[in-house]
């Protein structure tokens, strides 16, 4: 899950004080701006639920593409924590984000490098980065300062921790059941990080209103 800090803090997105021109960004500085956007959230939070429906409308897949679109699932989502890295200011909030990241990128390749393996392999991989993932957002959300969408992170930590369990502790007789499950957990979780984007498009907006104001 995506987080960002506050959008009204010092060296916000809104530009420098004053009126005056701000200075030519660097990488690091762009791809902050990026990870802290939240269309860039609500990207990530497309990611995630593509693959879910794709996994509820056919069910029946060979197990090869069940693995490859899992794969690929997590190398994005992989990618999108890596950039969300540079959204957070202090090491202590961005070291949780750069472990999910990499988490996530492992994880996709191990998905990719044997796509053969049984759906129960996958579901122990995609069940683990789920319950590691939840509980490194709990903490950045808990531990973060300046968070205005907290409790829509929390919610999304939260279900992704739920959906790791229930993965993980679901026997694995039926290959339908956990594709199904799969999916289902796929866009439950898409959707909670779409609602952290807009929750968070709000309070750009409260602040864009607020700056405008003063």
């Amino acid at each position: 899950m995506t987080t960002s800090r506050d959008p009204s803090a010092p060296g916000g997105p809104e530009g420098m004080p004053g009126g005056a021109a701000p200075p030519a960004e660097g990488a690091e500085e762009a791809l902050g701006r990026l990870g802290r956007s939240w269309t860039w959230i609500l990207a990530s939070a497309v990611a995630t639920i593509v693959p879910g429906v794709l996994v509820l409308v056919w069910p029946d897949e060979t197990l090869h593409v069940l693995a490859v679109l899992i794969g690929l699932y997590l190398l994005v989502l992989g990618a999108f924590r890596f950039v969300a890295v540079f959204g957070r200011e202090g090491h202590g909030e961005r070291l949780p984000v750069l472990v999910v990241a990499v988490l996530y990128v492992l994880a996709g390749v191990l998905c990719l490098r044997n796509p053969l393996q049984t759906i129960a392999a996958l579901s122990v991989i995609v069940g683990i980065v789920w319950l590691a993932s939840g509980i490194l957002t709990l903490y950045t959300a808990l531990a973060a300062k300046d968070l205005p969408h907290r409790g829509a992170v929390l919610a999304g930590a939260v279900l992704a921790i739920v959906a790791g369990i229930v993965v993980l502790a679901l026997p694995a007789e039926s290959a339908r059941a956990l594709t199904r499950l799969l999916g289902l957990w796929l866009v439950l979780i898409g959707l909670a990080e779409a609602g952290v984007a807009f929750a968070w498009r709000s309070a750009l907006r409260r602040s864009d209103t607020l700056t405008r104001a003063g």
